[in-house]
């Protein structure tokens, strides 16, 4: 029996929502672990990459700008982004999409960027007006920069790398943010109603694995990182569709649904009638086989936190 690996956001976004009667049955009955939480744990779960290591930046870029424009160098996310300073710091929150970016704003506040990247050996691109790009020497040594979703809403500061390594890093940061500060199409964007654009967020770095590998044939996701890395494993890639239209063994990515009620009825209460793995951003992991269903006694669960 072919298996379908779903790819969830964590248990908490399904909070208060009882479980289907069927599925609470089948979720009671299947086999549950802890794993690592977090995306990056979430993803290497079902991808073998040499080295072991997701570099989400050069694999995004695959996806944006083609394998022959990533290959034979490191590469860095810069994503343009928008922190707002309050009583205690600077908070960042908007980065990439959210911040409202389109292509008139990167042709306006690229070529100001360019130089100082420039003058330090680098070379900054944007492929794609949400998802900026860094070019490095491909040995390059970087910090270890936060994620997105680990510094969205926190103040800044307490995401940004220290030590003497990220000391031209943090020179850097600030040397944006004066730029784009003074910049008038900021200006016209806060004219407008929109916020400014006020920072680029480094995030993701590393280089191309040479190798990707994964448990299933096919990937369904919008993310342009999984897209990345099945374009270099050679994987079928499609974005997510109808769960019929879904063809297993496949692995699906619905981290960034915002219908947990519409996961429970229209994704899990179907995969759960064969051989599935749900798994979830915080580390739960459950597997289900039909098989299971002679555990009759296991109570059904009410939650997904039962």
């Amino acid at each position: 029996m072919a298996r379908l690996t779903l790819l969830l956001p964590p248990v908490a976004k399904f909070a208060g929502l009882a479980l289907p009667g069927p599925l609470g049955k089948a979720l009671a009955r299947a086999d549950r672990r802890r794993e690592a939480a977090g995306e990056q744990a979430q993803v290497l779960r079902h991808f073998t990459l040499l080295p072991n290591r997701l570099a989400e930046a050069a694999l995004s870029r695959v996806a944006d700008a083609g394998m022959a424009g990533t290959q034979g160098a490191a590469w860095l996310r810069a994503d343009p982004a928008h922190i707002r300073p309050d009583i205690n710091g600077a908070r960042l929150l908007g980065i990439g999409h959210a911040v409202g970016i389109d292509q008139a704003d990167v042709d306006a506040l690229l070529p100001a960027l360019r130089p100082l990247f420039g003058d330090l050996g680098m070379a900054l691109d944007a492929p794609h007006p949400a998802r900026w790009y860094v070019r490095l020497e491909a040995g390059a040594s970087l910090p270890d920069f936060a994620a997105p979703e680990a510094a969205l809403g926190d103040d800044v500061f307490e995401h940004i790398p220290d030590g003497p390594q990220a000391r031209r890093w943090r020179v850097l940061m600030n040397e944006v943010q004066v730029v784009l500060h003074n910049h008038p199409h900021n200006q016209m964007r806060l004219a407008a109603g929109r916020v400014p654009i006020n920072a680029l967020w480094f995030w993701g770095g590393g280089r191309l694995p040479d190798s990707v590998q994964a448990d299933v044939a096919a990937l369904y996701s919008a993310d342009p990182v999984l897209q990345g890395a099945a374009q270099t494993g050679q994987l079928a890639c499609m974005p997510v569709v109808d769960p019929d239209a879904v063809q297993a063994p496949a692995l699906v990515d619905l981290r960034q649904s915002r219908d947990p009620r519409g996961l429970l009825e229209r994704w899990l209460l179907p995969a759960a009638r064969g051989e599935a793995v749900f798994d979830f951003a915080d580390g739960l992991v459950f597997t289900l086989h039909p098989r299971q269903r002679w555990r009759l006694w296991r109570a059904p669960l009410a939650t997904l936190s039962a």
